[in-house]
């Protein structure tokens, strides 16, 4: 028998108008949030980024495809990975139903990572995506963008993410497992698995000039996580006690 609260049909629907209140504020706090996000002052970009694509080497403002605005999840995936994350993996899996309605709204999606182009094509194959994704091997994109760091940094204490500084690396006794599993489903150690964030940024191109306009990391990707956004409306909500996901071709395996 049900461990949980029941009660009639009647009694349902009274906390069922409680909470759709609730729900509402919230509804009307997140038009709110969304009309600051676009309220943030713009910063040029002079820097000339480069990027590597399946049509070849590309500017930032090539990414734009004709279209005004661009956004970029800073998918981790960095050079010394054997796999793609299989978190980032999850977020990624429901860009392909999406990115050409935002196409056709005058807005790219890009994902962006650190690993070598044929090591993203390579795993963009085994994943059946078509979304486009660039690399940034051996340059300072996903480096200025905060979403990844040198092994000094590291060191050093000298990480800034999601808009605070400090981070080291881990010994045996820190790393969460999750982290671990994580690290360990790239195909490599906790310390350079840590050294690739994850994030998205927003551009817009307007006269010829490239401007960012907002970044986010870490629970600020939660919106964009379309399983939780279902779980969280599931009856026993997200229920989980650790890192239970997998990449999408993994779960009858073993």
């Amino acid at each position: 028998m049900t461990k949980h609260m029941t009660g009639t049909r009647e009694e349902w629907f009274a906390a069922r108008l409680g909470l759709l209140k609730a729900e509402k504020e919230l509804t009307r706090r997140g038009d709110e949030l969304a009309r600051r996000r676009q309220e943030l002052p713009w910063a040029r970009i002079d820097k000339e980024y480069r990027f590597e694509t399946d049509e070849g080497s590309a500017s930032l403002a090539d990414l734009f495809r004709g279209r005004s605005q661009l956004l970029v999840y800073h998918y981790m995936f960095g050079p010394d990975y054997t796999a793609g994350c299989a978190t980032c993996s999850t977020i990624a899996d429901g860009f392909d139903g999406f990115v050409v309605h935002l196409a056709n709204h005058d807005v790219m999606l890009w994902a962006v990572s650190r690993a070598p182009l044929v090591k993203l094509k390579a795993y963009k194959r085994r994943m059946g995506w078509t979304f486009p994704w660039a690399s940034t091997f051996g340059r300072d994109f996903n480096l200025d963008f905060n979403v990844s760091f040198t092994e000094k940094q590291q060191r050093d204490g000298a990480i800034e993410y999601n808009y605070e500084r400090g981070g080291h690396a881990m010994d045996a006794t820190e790393v969460p497992e999750p982290v671990a599993e994580n690290a360990a489903m790239a195909g490599t150690d906790v310390a350079t698995y840590t050294r690739e964030r994850p994030g998205m940024s927003a551009f817009v191109l307007e006269d010829g000039v490239v401007y960012h306009t907002y970044s986010t990391y870490a629970r600020g990707l939660d919106g964009l996580w379309g399983m939780y956004q279902w779980l969280d409306r599931s009856p026993k909500g997200r229920n989980e006690t650790g890192l239970w996901w997998r990449r999408h071709d993994e779960y009858n395996k073993g």
